[in-house]
C-alpha cells in the first residue's frame, strides 16, 4: 500500500468514527451517568506521569525475584503506599516451592574447548546493571540433570518441526536439541523434545527474531545484544499453573503436599536458555541436511540441522526450596453491595530488575489506587467493593495470584464481579483480551480516552493500526464498517489465568505495546534506563493505562446494572463455530489432496534424488462431524440474550437490581465443565485455555478444536456435547434471571 492511500485510508477511517466521540455509559441512568463522567474527570487530574516514573526507578532499583529479601521489600513498599493512600491493605503468603540455580554447565567436544560464557555483561550506559549476584541465566522448573549427547537444531521446536526431522530420517533420541525462541510459549519446546525422547534442551534467541537483525541492539537501541538472555519458566503450565505441589488448594503452611515427582506439570529433562554468542558455535558445528529457509536465523554462517562433530554436555543443578510469596491485597469496602468485588492486579516480582516486566504496570496499578484514595478522601465511596492487588510469583508460574484464587475459590465464585489485569507497558496501541460479554463495555472506555501521542481516542488509533495492516480489500472494510471494538480471547501467561479458565469469574487483561518493542525481555537488562529510553519516555502510556484501567473498576464498581452485554458473547461463540467448521473441512480437504500425493510418490520424484526426504505417512480420512448440537445451543443463547438486553434497565427497583447484577456477574461461571478439558482439569471453562501446545496462545473452544487437530474424533464429539450442555446451562441460567426481573 503507498503512503498516499494510507493516509486516504486513515483519513476516511477517522472521520467515520468521530460521530461516535460521545458516549453514553452503559448501566447508568443519566443522572448517574453524568455523576461517574465528573468522578472519572477528577480522577484523571489525579493521575502524574512523573509519579508513575518514580516508583518505576524505585521499585526497579534492585533485582527483586521470588524468595529474596528485595522480593519482600518491594511487596512491603507496595503495602505502604496502598496505606497511606487510604486503603485498608494487608500481606498474604504462600509457602510455594521455587528452584534457583546452583551449577550450569555447558560445554562441547567441538569447537575445541567451547565452554558457554552463561552471563549476561554489565553495561557502563546502564548504572542498573552488574549489581552483585544477579541472578543467572536459567530456566526455572528444568530438571536437574547432567547429561551429555549429540545436538540436533529443530528450529522452534514445535510438533511440525518434528514431522519435517522425521521425513529426513533424523531422531532425537538420546539427543539434546537446540531450538529457537518465538512461535510459542518456552515451556513448549522442552515439552515436546522429551515427548521425542530427547535428553536435554537449548533455547536461545536468534538475531533474526530478536537481535541485529531487527535494529540497534542494547545500549545503542532496544534490540537483544549477543549475550542477552530470556529467562523464564518451563513449567508445564497448560497442565496447571501455582505452585506444583498443591494443584487446586492454597499454598498455605499446613497444606497438604505432593512430592515433587508427582507434580505433572513439571518436565523431566535439563533445560538452558543461552545468548545467541553462546550458541552460535554450536549451530556452527552442526552437519547433516541444511536447514529449509522457514528454519534459517540470522547468524553469518549455513543452518545445518545436524548432528554434527559436537558432543555436548550440559549439567543443571537447582536448590529446590521453599519460599514465601507475598501477595498485597488492598480493599476499599463498598457503600451499597460490600460483598460484590471488583478485583484488579498486576504482578511485582521480576526475573531481575523489571521495569518494564512488572513494574511499568504496576506502577500505573498503584497511581490508579492513588487516585482513588484522593476521591475516597474526598468524599467518594465506591458502590461495590474494590480490591487491589500486587501479586507475587507471577514469573515462575503465576504462582501468587493462582494461591490467592485457590484458597478463596468459593468466596470469589460468589463475590467477584469481575477481575481486571494488566502486566508489563510500553508506548504505542491498545490491546486488550478478556471475557467477551464485556467487549461493548470495553469499547464504550477505550472511545473516551486520548491517546497520548497521535490525540485521537486510543479505540481509534487501535482501529486505525489494524486498517493499515489488514491483509486483504474485504478485511479493510469490515474494519471501516466497523464501529464496535474487538477483544481477543485470553489464554495464559499472566495473572488472570486462575480467575477465568479455574473459576469462570469475568476477566480483563489490558495494556498498550507495539511500539516500545526490545530485547530486554527477562533479562538484565530491563532496566529504569532502557524503558525510560526506548519504552515509554515520558511515561505517559503509563497513565493512560491508569486511565483505561480505573475507569473500567469505578464503572464496575457503581453501575446501577453491570455492563455485561451477553449477545457479544453468543456472536463471539458463533464465529468461533464457524471456525471449528472450516477447520474440519479444511482438514478434510488437506488430507484428501496430501494422500493423494502420497500415492502418486511425489515426494520421491520433486526432491533431489540423492538426498531423498521420507513422505508422510498417509493418514485416515477425516469423518463427518456432527455440530448441531452446538449450533442448537447457540440459536437459543442468541435468543434469551437479547431479550435479557431488552429487560435490564438502570430504573429497575432496587431488589431487583440486586437480583440482575449477581446473576449478571455469575453467568460465566455456567460455561465450566466440573471434570475440566482432557488430560488437564484444572482448566474448566469450555470457551478459552491456553494450548496444550501453545501455552500463552489460546485455543477457543479448546476441548473440540484441541481433538479435531490432534485427529481425536470420538472426543470431538464428546467435547461437542459438552460445550452445548454449558452453553444451554448458560441459557436457562440467562433465561430464568430474564423471567425474574420481568415478573
Amino acid at each position: 500500500m503507498n503512503l498516499k492511500t494510507t493516509a486516504s485510508s486513515i483519513a476516511l477511517f477517522l472521520l467515520l468514527q468521530s460521530s461516535y466521540a460521545q458516549q453514553k455509559l452503559s448501566g447508568f441512568s443519566s443522572e448517574h451517568a453524568q455523576q461517574q463522567q465528573d468522578l472519572e474527570a477528577r480522577f484523571d487530574k489525579g493521575l502524574s506521569a512523573a509519579a508513575i516514573g518514580n516508583n518505576i526507578r524505585t521499585l526497579s532499583a534492585k533485582q527483586h525475584y521470588l524468595g529474596m529479601p528485595r522480593d519482600k521489600w518491594v511487596a512491603e513498599n507496595i503495602l505502604q503506599q496502598f496505606k497511606s493512600y487510604g486503603w485498608d491493605a494487608h500481606l498474604e503468603t504462600y509457602q510455594v516451592l521455587f528452584p534457583t540455580p546452583k551449577t550450569r554447565v555447558l560445554e562441547a567436544s567441538y569447537p575445541a574447548g567451547y565452554k558457554a560464557v552463561l552471563k549476561e555483561p554489565a553495561l557502563k550506559e546502564d548504572a542498573s546493571t552488574g549489581q552483585p549476584d544477579e541472578l543467572p541465566t536459567y530456566n526455572a522448573w528444568s530438571a536437574d540433570g547432567d547429561v551429555t549427547g549429540e545436538l540436533v537444531f529443530v528450529n522452534y521446536g514445535l510438533p511440525e518441526d518434528y514431522e519435517y526431522l522425521e521425513r529426513l530420517g533424523i531422531d532425537v533420541k538420546g539427543k539434546i536439541v537446540i531450538a529457537k525462541y518465538g512461535r510459542s510459549w518456552r515451556g513448549i519446546k522442552p515439552k515436546v523434545a522429551q515427548e521425542h525422547g530427547a535428553i536435554g534442551t537449548l533455547i536461545y534467541s536468534d538475531p533474526k527474531d530478536d537481535g541485529y537483525y531487527q535494529g540497534d541492539v542494547y545500549p545503542v537501541g532496544p534490540y537483544k545484544s549477543e549475550y542477552g538472555v530470556q529467562r523464564g519458566s518451563i513449567m508445564d503450565m497448560v497442565i496447571y499453573p501455582g505452585d506444583p505441589l498443591t494443584p487446586g488448594v492454597g499454598a498455605t503452611e499446613n497444606a497438604q503436599r505432593l512430592e515433587r515427582s508427582a507434580a505433572t506439570n513439571l518436565l523431566k529433562i535439563p533445560v538452558l536458555p543461552i545468548s545467541y554468542h553462546d550458541a552460535a558455535p554450536l549451530l556452527a558445528a552442526l552437519e547433516g541436511p541444511v536447514a529449509p529457509d522457514a528454519w534459517r536465523g540470522a547468524l553469518p554462517f549455513t543452518y545445518h540441522i545436524g548432528p554434527g562433530k559436537a558432543k555436548v554436555h550440559l549439567k543443571l543443578e537447582f536448590d529446590w526450596k521453599m519460599v514465601p510469596a507475598y501477595n498485597v491485597i488492598a480493599t476499599m469496602k463498598g457503600s451499597q453491595f460490600p460483598d460484590q468485588w471488583v478485583i484488579r492486579g498486576n504482578h511485582h516480582d521480576a526475573w531481575v530488575y523489571g521495569a518494564a516486566d512488572p513494574i511499568s504496570g504496576l506502577s500505573s496499578l498503584l497511581e490508579e489506587a492513588k487516585a482513588i484514595g484522593e476521591l475516597a478522601k474526598n468524599g467518594y465511596k465506591p458502590k461495590r467493593t474494590l480490591v487491589y492487588a500486587a501479586w507475587d510469583g507471577e514469573e515462575p508460574g503465576l504462582l501468587g495470584s493462582t494461591e490467592w484464587v485457590e484458597a478463596h475459590a468459593a468466596e470469589l465464585q460468589q463475590k467477584a464481579v469481575a477481575y481486571i489485569n494488566s502486566d508489563g507497558n510500553s508506548r504505542g496501541f491498545l490491546g486488550v483480551g478478556g471475557s467477551h460479554a464485556l467487549e461493548p463495555f470495553m469499547g464504550e472506555i477505550a472511545k473516551s480516552i486520548t491517546d497520548p501521542q497521535t490525540k485521537v481516542s486510543i479505540f481509534e488509533r487501535k482501529q486505525a493500526s489494524d486498517l493499515v495492516s489488514a491483509a486483504s480489500t474485504k478485511a479493510k472494510k469490515d474494519i471501516l464498517a466497523k464501529k464496535d471494538m474487538t477483544i481477543s480471547a485470553l489464554g495464559s501467561g499472566s495473572d488472570y489465568s486462575s480467575f477465568l479458565q479455574h473459576l469462570g469469574i469475568p476477566s480483563l487483561n489490558v495494556g498498550f505495546g507495539g511500539e516500545g518493542a526490545g530485547g530486554e525481555y527477562h533479562s538484565i537488562y530491563d532496566t529504569y534506563e532502557n524503558y525510560s529510553r526506548f519504552k515509554d519516555p515520558g511515561f505517559e502510556y503509563g497513565v493512560a493505562l491508569s486511565r483505561l484501567a480505573g475507569h473500567a473498576a469505578l464503572r464496575l464498581a457503581d453501575a446501577d446494572v453491570l455492563p455485561f452485554d451477553f449477545r457479544s458473547l453468543s456472536k463471539t461463540i458463533n464465529g468461533y463455530t464457524t471456525d471449528l467448521l472450516s477447520l474440519a473441512e479444511q482438514m478434510r480437504e488437506n488430507t484428501a489432496v496430501e494422500n493423494q500425493i502420497i500415492s502418486n510418490n511425489a515426494y520421491q520424484l520433486a526432491g533431489d534424488v540423492t538426498k531423498p526426504l521420507k513422505a508422510p505417512v498417509a493418514k485416515p480420512e477425516v469423518p463427518y462431524i456432527d455440530f448441531s448440537k452446538l449450533q442448537n445451543a447457540l440459536v437459543a443463547l442468541d435468543k434469551t440474550a437479547q431479550h435479557l438486553q431488552d429487560a435490564r434497565k438502570p430504573q429497575l427497583p432496587a431488589a431487583q437490581l440486586e437480583v440482575l447484577n449477581k446473576a449478571l456477574y455469575q453467568a460465566e461461571q455456567q460455561l465450566l465443565h466440573e471434570q475440566g478439558l482432557p488430560n488437564r482439569a484444572w482448566y474448566k471453562h469450555v470457551i478459552y485455555a491456553p494450548g496444550f501446545y501453545t501455552g500463552y496462545g489460546v485455543k477457543t473452544m479448546p476441548g473440540i478444536r484441541e481433538a479435531i487437530e490432534q485427529r481425536r474424533w470420538k472426543e470431538a464429539e464428546e467435547q461437542i456435547g459438552i460445550a452445548a450442555t454449558a452453553i444451554n446451562r448458560l441459557t436457562d441460567y440467562l433465561e430464568k434471571t430474564f423471567n425474574s426481573i420481568r415478573n
